[in-house]
């Protein structure tokens, strides 16, 4: 007599074949979810990492400014003290006040000698003995300071803390500006006492030399009122210089 497979039998086979496959699609699922949450915990962790930088980077700069801010103050409150002293500095950071006053000017010219002794047949001449140099503005610009002077213009221009007088040749070259002889330096300031420092310069007592020796043009003329315009001043008027003595 043939066995017969119980029917009950077979369908505790086909669930538990379903069971298996549900248990291994559930572990499959905490498998890619446990995946998942471990990447966003990292990416997350990085996230932090980079915001404590940026704020401590932000920190840092802050502290940059707060710095950069302190010496701007501080160099504020050196420009309000030096406004007001009663001097060349009395302008503002940007300009020199407009000065008025009585002063003297000093014209420096080259010689006519030259020519004469030019037309001489052979002669051989030293050129640079006939013309204004200089050494021979800045002469008299630095013990027309020394003198006492308040304000100070070289051929019309308002001589800044940052000026250099150049000379090329016999044209003088200042603040981007060209000029030919005859020269034209005039100060305010107390006339006697810039006269008086003009005669004790020994660069000024040499160039006079010159002019009797090779016909130089000096001349020192008294000047009741001198009116110099306000001028853009380039940059920081200087604190510490003081005139050579």
């Amino acid at each position: 007599m043939a066995k017969r497979t119980p029917k009950h039998g077979t369908r505790k086979t086909l669930i538990g074949s379903i069971s298996v496959f549900l248990v291994i699609i559930f572990a499959g699922f905490l498998l890619v979810t446990n995946m998942r949450v471990n990447r966003t915990t990292t990416v997350s962790s990085d996230a932090a990492e980079l915001v404590e930088n940026r704020v401590k980077q932000a920190d840092r700069l802050q502290q940059e400014v707060n710095e950069l801010s302190a010496q701007v103050g501080a160099l504020s409150a050196q420009e309000d003290s030096r406004k007001s002293t009663a001097s060349e500095n009395a302008g503002s950071s940007t300009m020199l006040p407009a000065v008025e006053g009585p002063g003297i000017t000093v014209t420096l010219k080259d010689s006519s000698m030259w020519q004469s002794v030019g037309d001489t047949a052979g002669s051989s001449v030293d050129w640079d003995k006939y013309v204004v140099h200089q050494q021979d503005v800045e002469a008299v610009v630095n013990a027309l300071w020394a003198g006492g002077a308040e304000s100070m213009e070289v051929m019309g221009q308002r001589l800044l803390p940052t000026s250099a007088v150049i000379c090329s040749g016999n044209v003088l070259l200042l603040q981007g500006k060209k000029y030919s002889p005859p020269f034209t330096i005039s100060a305010i300031g107390p006339p006697e006492l810039m006269k008086h420092a003009l005669d004790n310069s020994q660069a000024v007592q040499i160039y006079k030399q010159y002019v009797d020796a090779f016909g130089l043009g000096y001349e020192v003329k008294d000047e009741e009122r001198l009116e110099f315009a306000s001028t853009p001043l380039l940059l920081q008027p200087l604190q510490y210089a003081r005139v050579d003595e």
